[in-house]
């Protein structure tokens, strides 16, 4: 709903309040304000001329000259290029030192050696929403009507030193889809009355119910209709002001009378519908339901083909409007209509929501009565309506209202008590407080005690228990003033667990990187469960009681199945590259049938396959392997602090790649365990989900979580330099790098901080079996500069033990 404000200033006294502030006090009582819209777009000195003399620039076809009247007493010269300028029309002025929006400037100027001393201008050069406009407005300049008075400035005389405030409207708040139900929304929060527009109607001697009928059939989805005859209208353009406030509220006018049903439909918030009474046989309307296949066509100019269920309204020939959402063509008011019968009615809300689903067909209508339209203004709005529309189009109003009705509306009345409410909200407000705040909601009520007994008025729909009372009490009380209060006992402040703040920096430190996180399904199906047996611990699928589909019949025992699923799903939509990771559980337990809770265990989960970097005009795109996703555990590891803990053996797991596979260990001083694997997925398991070389790793994180340190420990930098020696060592091809690392890690003493593989080789000079591994090794004293002597002593320590346990032979 857009509220103009100085439309709604209109109905209530906004004092000094400007549209930010009015939107803020909006938000703090709950209705929150979106956008406010500042219709000058940057506008000045822009006026209401007259095109008094227009002729062809004497050098150019497309341009003309006139002579254009500001009012200022001189005719002012400006060479104009729009198709439709004329002369005898009013246009908007631009006047030399004027400004249009994006900060334009008029300037003095010569057009093909013309002198210009301005500029007509258009709608969109004005910054007006064209959209809106009828489409002779929309093409070359704005032509006024010539009721404009000379001079007036063109920012007074389309309303755009205004505000529009876009409210953001909860579902039960359709009392704020009019102007009224935002004023007294803004009486409540001010204290100030409302004052409700004077309807003017003067009728005349005719009796409408000569000429008109109403009778309503279905009567459990109409509770009122009511009608009204006026003839002798001229239809016409609106006045300005009447555009106007449509513009701002974004309804496109269209002529005096349809733009009266759309102004009080906004100011009531009660829909309307004029309709040529001269079509209509007899003036015999029917409120009734559609038959089967029922055809109408309606003011879109679509046909619409009905269903039982709808509701209409009828002649005594057919369906000539759909009850709520929109008119008829065979009935639409023309030039050429001369009386009217002018509908207001209370259609059921859900009768005219599922008719307006059903056929697509939305409107602001329609909108209105889903949200169930007030129904006590359905004669105020008809009779407001009828007397602007006598007034605009020269008309006449005949004597009296045509109605059916079924039902009067019944008011609702809530008891509520004052220590309900301050128990409720925490307060301790007195009588008189709660009373006062019930005045400025314009609820009637009557006390017994400290009781009050509230009649709500039609217009607010949305309060029909206690609870909703004392919200209003509670908002315009003001939520900030409400104390705050413990739920119980001392409050503990919420942290999180050693776990979630592990998993967290996880995900964190592996986006950064460049993966992916996932979120897959901890179902899976029975061969998928039966895939990576080592990572499932011989665990026994666990089937669920109401699978949704076999693909999803078990919970998971492992991740990289539900990975390789994701990845092959990707490749499948021409995405070849998958660098995915996921923080997930998995469900082991031994039992066939299920009688105890599985074990649930949190699992670290990736998967890499396609480029590491794509193809460019100087290079060839990099294909991930093997390091990469090592790489990734490191990362893992090192973020944990366990890096020192950490060893890979080279092993050969089912459904992995026999060669380029390791065991994760975990070395601890008390034991050495497997805590997952990192490797290829096995070349036949890849040529079934169709990918290319896939690298995946899965391990254990609970038995992590107890070594990751609280806090981070940081050491000073090294103030002496290092001294790096190198070795390469010739051992057996079954010998590990990783064991030549350890051995030299351990015989090097504190005095050793790196030993890093730069360097493997392998020839027929080495002879059949053997391997050359260079290791570069750095020393350091935390404290002092190394002597060559003491590196040489420590060095040699660590070459001997390289012989002794590998029978290692020294390269020279």
């Amino acid at each position: 709903m857009n509220v103009s404000y100085q439309w709604l200033a209109e109905y209530i006294d906004l004092g000094q309040m400007d549209g930010r502030q009015l939107a803020e006090l909006m938000t703090k009582g709950g209705i929150e304000i979106d956008i406010i819209e500042q219709l000058n777009k940057g506008i000045s000195d822009v006026v209401v001329g007259y095109v008094a003399e227009k002729e062809k620039h004497p050098d150019a076809d497309k341009l003309n000259v006139c002579k254009v009247d500001t009012g200022s007493g001189e005719l002012l010269q400006i060479v104009c290029g729009a198709p439709n300028v004329a002369a005898g029309q009013k246009v908007p002025v631009a006047i030399v030192g004027a400004k249009l929006p994006g900060d334009f400037k008029i300037k003095r100027a010569k057009l093909r050696g013309v002198e210009s001393q301005g500029m007509i201008c258009s709608a969109k050069e004005l910054g007006l929403n064209d959209k809106l406009l009828s489409k002779d407005q929309q093409e070359g300049i704005l032509v006024l009507p010539e009721s404009a008075e000379l001079g007036t400035p063109i920012t007074e005389y389309l309303a755009l030193n205004d505000e529009v405030l876009e409210l953001d409207l909860t579902p039960n708040r359709s009392d704020c889809l009019s102007m009224l139900g935002a004023a007294y929304e803004v009486a409540a929060l001010t204290g100030k009355q409302v004052k409700l527009p004077d309807s003017g109607l003067t009728e005349g001697d005719k009796k409408a119910a000569d000429y008109i009928s109403v009778q309503i059939d279905a009567k459990e989805q109409c509770a009122h209709y009511a009608a009204r005859y006026i003839t002798g209208v001229t239809p016409a353009g609106s006045p300005q002001w009447l555009k106007n406030k449509l513009l701002a509220a974004g309804v496109r006018p269209i002529n005096n009378i349809v733009d009266v049903t759309n102004y009080v439909m906004l100011e009531y918030g009660q829909p309307l519908h004029a309709f040529d009474a001269d079509l209509i046989p007899d003036g015999a309307v029917h409120i009734r339901y559609a038959t089967e296949g029922e055809v109408l066509v309606t003011l879109d100019d679509q046909e619409r083909k009905l269903d039982a269920g709808m509701l209409v309204i009828a002649d005594n020939n057919g369906p000539i409007a759909l009850a709520g959402v929109m008119g008829g063509a065979s009935t639409e008011v023309t030039s050429s209509t001369v009386n009217i019968l002018l509908e207001s009615a209370k259609f059921s809300g859900s009768t005219v929501r599922k008719t307006s689903r059903k056929l697509g067909l939305r409107s602001e209508a329609s909108l209105r009565f889903e949200k169930e339209a007030d129904a006590g203004n359905v004669a105020a709005a008809l009779d407001r309506a009828a007397a602007l529309i006598a007034s605009l189009s020269g008309g006449e109003v005949a004597l009296g209202i045509v109605e059916d009705k079924v039902k009067d509306p019944e008011l609702r009345t809530i008891q509520i008590s004052l220590e309900m409410v301050n128990r409720y909200l925490g307060t301790e407000l007195s009588h008189a407080e709660v009373a006062a705040i019930l005045e400025r909601l314009q609820f009637v009520y009557q006390t017994a005690e400290q009781d009050f007994v509230v009649t709500i008025p039609s217009r607010r729909g949305d309060i029909g228990r206690e609870v909703d009372l004392i919200e209003e009490v509670a908002r315009l009380y003001g939520y900030d003033h409400i104390p705050t209060t413990p739920i119980y006992g001392e409050v503990i402040p919420g942290t999180l667990t050693k776990a979630q703040t592990v998993r967290r920096e996880i995900r964190r430190r592996l986006a950064d990187s460049g993966l992916y996180e996932v979120v897959s399904y901890s179902f899976t199906s029975p061969a998928k469960a039966a895939l990576f047996p080592q990572l499932t611990e011989g665990a026994k699928p666990i089937k669920l009681a109401m699978p949704m589909s076999e693909e999803r019949s078990v919970l998971r025992t492992a991740l990289i199945p539900q990975l390789l699923e994701i990845a092959a799903y990707n490749r499948n939509r021409k995405n070849d590259t998958a660098l995915l990771f996921e923080l997930g559980s998995v469900y082991h337990t031994a039992e066939e049938t299920l009688t105890t809770l599985p074990n649930e265990k949190h699992r670290f989960a990736a998967l890499l396959t396609g480029n590491r970097t794509a193809a460019a005009w100087n290079s060839k795109a990099e294909t991930v392997d093997f390091y990469d996703a090592k790489g990734v555990l490191e990362t893992l590891f090192a973020v944990l602090g366990v890096s020192d803990k950490i060893a890979y053996v080279q092993a050969q797991p089912e459904h992995f790649h026999p060669g380029r596979t390791a065991e994760v260990r975990l070395q601890t001083a008390e034991s050495s365990e497997v805590i997952g694997y990192v490797g290829q997925i096995h070349p036949d398991l890849q040529r079934e989900e169709e990918l290319a070389d896939t690298y995946a790793i899965e391990i254990e994180l609970d038995k992590l979580y107890a070594l990751t340190g609280e806090e981070i420990v940081y050491q000073i930098l090294p103030k002496y330099p290092a001294i790096q020696r190198d070795i390469a060592v010739v051992v057996d091809d079954s010998v590990s790098a990783a064991d030549l690392i350890a051995v030299c890690k351990a015989q090097g003493g504190e005095l050793l901080k790196t030993a890093k593989v730069f360097d493997v080789f392998r020839g027929e000079r080495l002879g059949e079996g053997k391997k050359s591994v260079a290791i570069s090794l750095s020393y350091r004293h935390q404290e002092r500069t190394l002597t060559d002597e003491e590196v040489t002593a420590q060095h040699n320590l660590v070459t001997e033990h390289l012989e002794q346990t590998f029978a290692a032979q020294l390269r020279k």
